[in-house]
């Protein structure tokens, strides 16, 4: 889930999606709660602790603070030397997970529909944004860190998508490489509060109109697909902290334009190879999981 979200199209909330655990993810977030807050100025530590699912929780985050720490280094470097590999092997798990998703939908009516609709519409709009130059207040950093907290929550939505979307993402990897901790905190203190309301709608969702959360959360997954698409045509370039310039705007092609275009091999047959091989991974993932279920 940390490594994830530095790929535009896969987010935490995909990763967890994609695991079984999104909706424990979900209902421990909406554990922080008036309740919770009176059992810690009680110091009733021992019952906070059950009610917040305490093991879970720092498993969790401590899986995420890993993988930001190492994964996500290691995928960034993948993204810059191998992009064509890593998103067709991200292309090939997006796009048997979400038809596994949609087999959860008991019953199928207009409202369902709708929101598999509106999931695909909304993060296929947000593959075709462009980023903007943001203006540099502290007050936007917050709203940055508040709409960032979405990609531990939504699938396909990103942080870094979030953050290139709004214009943050270079100042936020400057102040993470730079330890500049009054940045951090003014991102985190948007970021936390984020991460709580998108859990309750998440939530609010999955307890009310189940049916239509997942079709709107597998919408999320599919309209994600043409970002994933391994073939990509850079349209403009920003300068990140690092001083490389990185793709800031991109469009899909086909294998052969791109070859035409830019003059680089399309790795076609690795590109297959490795759809195949995010597919098979999901599917074996759905059996072992399906056998764990039916020991329990």
């Amino acid at each position: 889930m940390g490594g994830a979200n530095v790929l535009h199209g896969v987010s935490g909330g995909t990763v967890a999606f994609m695991t079984g655990i999104y909706e424990e993810w979900i209902y421990t977030l909406n554990c922080f709660d008036l309740e919770a807050l009176q059992l810690f100025k009680k110091f009733a530590f021992r019952e906070l602790w059950q009610k917040l699912n305490g093991p879970f929780l720092v498993t969790v985050f401590g899986g995420i603070a890993v993988g930001l720490l190492f994964l996500a280094a290691a995928l960034y470097n993948l993204v810059r030397l191998h992009p064509i590999p890593l998103y067709s092997f991200f292309f090939g798990l997006m796009t048997m997970s979400a038809p596994l998703a949609l087999r959860k939908i008991k019953n199928w009516n207009i409202g369902t529909a709708a929101a598999l609709v509106a999931g695909i519409s909304l993060s296929y709009l947000l593959t075709r944004l462009p980023g903007f130059t943001s203006p540099d207040y502290g007050w936007f950093l917050l709203l940055a860190g508040f709409l960032t907290a979405s990609g531990l929550i939504w699938t396909s939505i990103s942080c870094a998508l979030m953050l290139l979307l709004l214009g943050q993402y270079s100042v936020l990897a400057g102040s993470i490489k730079a330890l500049n901790f009054p940045n951090l905190a003014v991102f985190g203190l948007g970021f936390l509060p984020g991460l709580m309301v998108n859990a309750r709608i998440s939530r609010s969702l999955l307890v009310h109109y189940h049916d239509a959360g997942v079709a709107l959360l597998a919408g999320l997954m599919l309209g994600s697909l043409n970002k994933l698409w391994p073939w990509r045509e850079t349209l403009e370039f920003m300068t990140n902290f690092r001083g490389e310039q990185i793709p800031a705007f991109d469009r899909s092609v086909l294998p052969w334009d791109l070859m035409a275009t830019t003059g680089k091999d399309p790795l076609v047959f690795q590109a297959i190879a490795m759809m195949a091989l995010g597919v098979f991974i999901v599917v074996l993932t759905e059996r072992i999981g399906a056998r764990l279920k039916t020991k329990i």
